[in-house]
């Protein structure tokens, strides 16, 4: 396993332990159940944990539990992250394929955490049932698509945290106007991370200030329109925007 940087003990804190637990669990069962990649072993830290844990402090600390969505969780980036660094949060991780939701169950269980809930299923199937003020994602799909499968997810006023890689900013304006038909009150790109991680995180930011009508957003997605623009948002969500964490997970929910 890649050695602990010096700079996860400010990030972690007294739950370090916890995270170099997790990094082991991810070098081993999950590279040979197919979550991570092969080769992703001596980067976990890098590539993976501290990119991830530039989420925290976009999301303030309160006095009571926050809950947070991650959608598409994989092999629990960001959303086990997080609730290691933040166990003031509540964590519903959703992934719709059941070996990946076994493994994380597993992986709840032996790291102790009690603040994570698992859902075997897509983030359209939550709709009307489950909502947050924080929905995560992270190498999921193009931020278009993601906004149609997460907005109906949010409480108001909510935010989407979606981790991109250095095309985001790219990414984001080409969409901006979409983002504003879909029900987005503000969209930013902010650029964060650790002097360490092997690149820059970037977070797509979208800002919900009214409820959004999930009806709509079913018919939108269900049109042949709908499908084109899915498949152009699986396309631009390619490249450098997407962070090779899940083994063979398919750019969908």
């Amino acid at each position: 396993m890649p050695p602990t940087p010096p700079e996860a003990a400010a990030v972690f804190g007294e739950r370090l332990d916890l995270a170099e637990h997790y990094v082991a669990l991810l070098g081993t069962t999950g590279i040979t159940r197919g979550l991570i990649g092969p080769r992703e072993g001596p980067r976990l830290w890098d590539r993976h944990i501290l990119n991830c844990a530039a989420l925290s402090p976009l999301i303030p600390r309160r006095d009571f539990t926050q809950a947070v969505i991650d959608v598409g969780s994989g092999a629990g980036l960001p959303g086990v992250v997080l609730a290691i660094a933040r166990p003031d949060l509540h964590v519903h991780l959703v992934e719709p394929l059941a070996r990946r939701t076994a493994w994380l169950s597993e992986a709840v269980h032996e790291l102790g955490l009690d603040n994570v809930t698992i859902h075997t299923t897509r983030a359209e199937s939550l709709w009307g049932t489950l909502t947050a003020p924080w929905v995560t994602a992270r190498a999921v799909t193009g931020i278009v698509q993601l906004a149609e499968w997460t907005l109906p997810l949010l409480s108001v006023p909510g935010q989407v945290l979606a981790l991109k890689g250095s095309r985001g900013p790219t990414e984001l304006a080409e969409a901006e106007r979409a983002l504003h038909r879909l029900g987005v009150a503000r969209c930013e790109a902010v650029r964060l991370g650790s002097p360490r991680a092997e690149d820059a995180t970037t977070v797509l930011r979208l800002l919900v200030d009214r409820p959004v009508d999930a009806k709509r957003f079913r018919a939108q997605g269900s049109s042949s329109a709908g499908s084109a623009r899915r498949r152009r948002d699986r396309a631009k969500s390619g490249g450098d925007g997407k962070v090779s964490d899940r083994g063979d997970r398919p750019t969908s929910r």
